[in-house]
């Protein structure tokens, strides 16, 4: 949530530097359900400001002349490695240190109703 409020900041707002008001950073941490104590908003400011100031960065690189691709190995092929068995299978070990099984499953408290 909070990537796609920047996309949609940075990608609206043009400017050349993007400074993060303390509104905004107060903002951005209660939609993603963070409690930053007063010391800490000038660092996020800072660091969320530069983020945008590099996303303006990209906005502005010339790419008219870069011709769209349909994947990045278009043309090219993909070395792939051998299907081959590599380690052995330990979900039995593994399942010694939960709490509950059953069926090869792990059991886990029902959390919604």
């Amino acid at each position: 949530m909070i990537l796609r409020w920047f996309s949609h900041f940075a990608t609206h707002v043009h400017l050349t530097t993007m400074a993060l008001t303390r509104e905004q950073i107060a903002s951005i941490a209660g939609l993603a359900r963070l409690e930053l104590t007063p010391g800490e908003i000038p660092v996020y400011q800072d660091s969320l400001s530069a983020i945008l100031d590099f996303v303006g960065e990209l906005d502005r690189a010339a790419t008219n002349e870069v011709t769209p691709m349909a994947h990045p190995l278009a043309g090219l092929s993909q070395r792939l490695r051998a299907d081959i068995v590599t380690e052995e299978d330990a979900h039995e070990r593994y399942q010694q240190n939960a709490p509950q099984v059953a069926a090869g499953l792990y059991l886990v408290p029902k959390v919604i109703e």
